[in-house]
């Protein structure tokens, strides 16, 4: 059996997990809206849960990950209207953008991936198992659910009944039999995108989306949900309702989990305060190995205080241990398992930052031993340990010569580490060290060896 605990936001502990099928381990996880590039704050849960993913993987035999895409939402609609560009398009550019992103910070695709407008089907379904189940009511074409009619409701966020209407951000309407009910259904106009149901044309609420999706996917009772802290209320506390209430009061997550909010220069992300940031815009300014680590340098249920600096420093820890794989180059290695102390990191409620320094521990180590037999044993545990955190797949040499945007390409960069050489051979010392200023200038170091002139970006 896995030693593994994790933090349950239901029950405020870290628990041992228990699979409900130890030969498939169900997870969802909350996707985006598409209406948008991604910001920082939606690449966090992506690359945690990555983790949990991987983690998974290497300790039961199959591991259903599903994660939904968000295609129906007044956002979009929104987006739309001010552009002038068609939902459709929207959502298709913008899901495109999402899947390169995430790429490129080394997450893993989910294993199923819905989208809502693939499952209204399912969505209609389930409020009419509501509606017979009196839990949800139709009013003025709006279906809502019925918060009352759940005697345990917001278990997950405990919330009093006062504070749950203070912060649910519903709309005031005539037609809700409590303040605190929100939309299952509701009715589209004109060229709002909708779907004919027994309420007449309309769509659905966001919660009801991904109650649907989870269930098609994953079943009644699943063993994990994640996504961010914001997502605690009203979002998943509704989820919960939807589905309880649907199915008899079965759980739909065994697990809750929830990655902290993540902040800018201490301040939080905002477009009014010029610190908003999209994974896009990162990834012109450094590669998405470093946007990642600097992801994960926090403990995933604590807060991120993002920066640029930071993003700096992560980028001079992968140099570093690159730096080591250079080294080793011509080395031979065999497999090897993830380390134990590694490991036992991750499995104690992923805890990131002491996996890191673990790969800290052997990267010095590599740098340390003098012979192969003794660089050997450490380079794979570098690289298996690497790879459990989607670090380190590079060739060293691709890392440190990866072309950034708006930089001198490898041959230019090669040409004038040549005519430095001329230079030196010539005593124009001078000349020499302009060409290396100059490259330093453009984000170009030279190191010089026995075996010749080596250089990364």
């Amino acid at each position: 059996m896995t030693n593994l605990l994790l933090h349950n936001t239901l029950t405020r502990q870290k628990e041992k997990f228990e699979p409900i099928d130890a030969k498939n381990v169900r997870m969802y996880v909350c996707g985006p809206t598409v209406y948008d590039f991604a910001h920082l704050g939606n690449a966090r849960p992506v690359v945690v849960f990555d983790i949990l993913y991987r983690l998974l993987k290497r300790h039961y035999p199959r591991v259903t990950y599903v994660r939904n895409i968000t295609d129906v939402e007044d956002k979009i609609m929104v987006k739309s209207k001010e552009s002038g560009e068609p939902i459709e398009s929207i959502t298709k550019r913008t899901t495109q953008a999402y899947h390169e992103d995430m790429a490129a910070l080394n997450a893993l695709p989910p294993d199923i991936e819905p989208r809502a407008t693939q499952h209204i089907p399912q969505m209609i379904k389930m409020i009419e198992t509501l509606i017979a189940k009196s839990h949800a009511y139709e009013a003025e074409k709006h279906v809502l659910f019925s918060v009352p009619s759940m005697a345990n409701y917001g278990e997950l966020s405990r919330k009093p009944h006062d504070e749950l209407i203070a912060g649910a951000r519903v709309d005031v309407a005539p037609y809700k039999k409590d303040p605190a009910d929100f939309v299952l259904w509701k009715p589209s106009m004109g060229d709002q995108p909708g779907w004919d149901s027994p309420w007449g044309h309309g769509r659905p609420g966001w919660h009801i989306e991904c109650s649907a999706m989870a269930g098609e996917h994953l079943g009644t009772t699943f063993d994990i949900h994640g996504g961010g802290l914001d997502l605690i209320f009203p979002h998943h506390e509704n989820e919960i309702a939807q589905s309880r209430c649907a199915h008899d009061g079965a759980p739909l997550a065994r697990v809750w989990m929830h990655n902290g909010f993540l902040t800018i220069d201490k301040d939080k992300m905002s477009k009014s305060l010029g610190n908003f940031f999209t994974v896009r815009q990162l990834l012109a300014k450094a590669p998405g190995e470093a946007l990642r680590l600097a992801l994960l340098t926090a403990h995933y249920r604590q807060p991120l205080d993002f920066s640029e600096a930071a993003l700096e420093k992560a980028k001079q820890t992968l140099d570093r241990w690159y730096g080591a794989l250079r080294g080793v180059s011509a080395v031979h290695i065999e497999p090897t398992a993830v380390p134990h102390a590694f490991e036992a990191a991750l499995l104690d409620d992923l805890n990131t930052p002491n996996a890191i320094a673990e790969l800290h521990e052997m990267a010095n180590a590599l740098n340390r031993a003098s012979t192969p037999a003794e660089q050997a044993p450490i380079k794979a545990q570098l690289l298996t340990a690497g790879a459990a955190l989607g670090f380190l797949q590079q060739d060293p040499e691709v890392w440190f010569k990866g072309a950034m945007a708006g930089g001198p390409s490898d041959t230019d960069i090669e040409t004038q580490i040549a005519a430095r050489l001329a230079a030196r051979k010539a005593r124009d010392f001078a000349e020499a060290d302009r060409i290396r200023d100059a490259l330093a200038a453009q984000g170009i170091t030279l190191e010089d060896g026995p075996g010749g002139t080596i250089w990364r970006r």
